[in-house]
């Protein structure tokens, strides 16, 4: 059986209601998601074995969101939980129509922020593939040296290592830039997960694609690609996810993959009235690593993510709660949403 290990920060979200505008009513949703621990839970939900490495606060807060990961089966002995130490925090406010969802950070100072001395070494025995985000390294330069250590270690034991870039521009904020840290990253990952922005800002590698024009001009991705490979031979796989924004709530869906086998493009989904977008990107990156692990196709592995991510958009929350089973059946083309007698 594969072990899958990610490690990256676990937050308290706190969302308005629906689509309303923060404190628009007196009251917040409160759940947990982060980027490492969202890929975590659907591996676990695909059937895997998942382990989530993080660091959280020593109190009630951490207690009850080790609990909510561990009721999707994902197993959290690589957990630290640090005395007098908080949970970083999320703020969402969900879009609608031409308005564009708000995320507020408040996140300085968290537990996994400022946290050293996880014993990757020991935690990595065993492990098949290891999974890290952008997100990770641009939390704290702490942050970033446990994630260059934890890539390492990774590769070390021979596991496959994936990033997904992840840029996030309000959180660059300790000094360094994000293609000085990602680039030196990169350097230890097989498989790069992104989307066109993400490449140009923490790689330094541009683009000549424009989703925001109506038409994707898919050569241009596999040209992107094939330069993220040719300034990281240790590269095998690129996946690049397309996302044309109609509105806030309507979007198109597809991907590309540059992997071993050759260049594909998936099935494009038109993805109406998006219940949570936030976490698609997380269930891509799932399904690209589960179904480069199940898949001898590398298109059908790329199917597969495009399919899970797909169903992330109908569901609220940070986690993809669908199953192998409902991920498939849309792979295979049923997405008719008939109600299942």
């Amino acid at each position: 059986m594969n072990k899958y290990i990610t490690f990256g920060e676990i937050m308290l979200r706190l969302k308005s209601p629906g689509n309303e505008r923060f404190f628009q009513s007196p009251s917040l949703e409160a759940t947990f998601g982060g980027g490492e621990g969202n890929v975590a839970v659907s591996l676990s939900r695909f059937g895997e074995e998942a382990h989530f490495i993080t660091a959280l606060p020593d109190n009630d807060l951490g207690m009850h969101c080790t609990e909510e990961i561990r009721k999707h089966g994902v197993i959290t002995n690589g957990i630290k939980y640090v005395n007098d130490s908080r949970i970083g925090i999320y703020y969402l406010e969900t879009g609608a129509c031409q308005r564009p969802s708000k995320v507020v950070y408040d996140r300085a100072g968290s537990a996994f922020s400022t946290t050293t001395g996880y014993e990757f070494e020991k935690l990595m025995d065993g492990a098949t593939w290891f999974h890290i985000s952008g997100i990770s390294p641009a939390v704290s330069q702490i942050a970033a040296d446990e994630s260059l250590r934890a890539m390492k270690a990774a590769k070390e034991k021979g596991a496959t290592v994936s990033i997904d870039l992840n840029f996030r521009k309000k959180l660059w904020k300790y000094g360094k830039d994000a293609p000085t840290v990602m680039r030196e990253l990169t350097k230890y990952a097989d498989v790069i997960i992104a989307n066109e922005e993400d490449i140009q800002k923490c790689l330094g590698i541009a683009s000549d694609s424009d989703v925001t024009s109506g038409e994707l001009d898919v050569s241009s991705y596999k040209k992107l690609a094939q330069e993220v490979k040719n300034q990281f031979p240790n590269v095998s796989t690129v996946a690049i996810t397309l996302r044309e924004s109609q509105s806030a709530d309507h979007n198109d869906w597809s991907a590309v993959i540059s992997g071993k086998t050759g260049f594909f493009h998936s099935r494009r989904y038109e993805i109406k009235n998006i219940i949570d977008r936030v976490g698609g990107g997380d269930s891509f990156s799932a399904g690209i690593i589960y179904g480069l692990t199940h898949y001898d196709s590398e298109e059908m592995a790329l199917n597969f993510a495009v399919a899970a991510s797909a169903l992330k958009h109908t569901i609220a929350g940070d986690f993809n709660l669908t199953s192998l089973s409902e991920v498939k059946a849309l792979m295979g083309g049923d997405g008719s949403g008939r109600v299942q007698r």
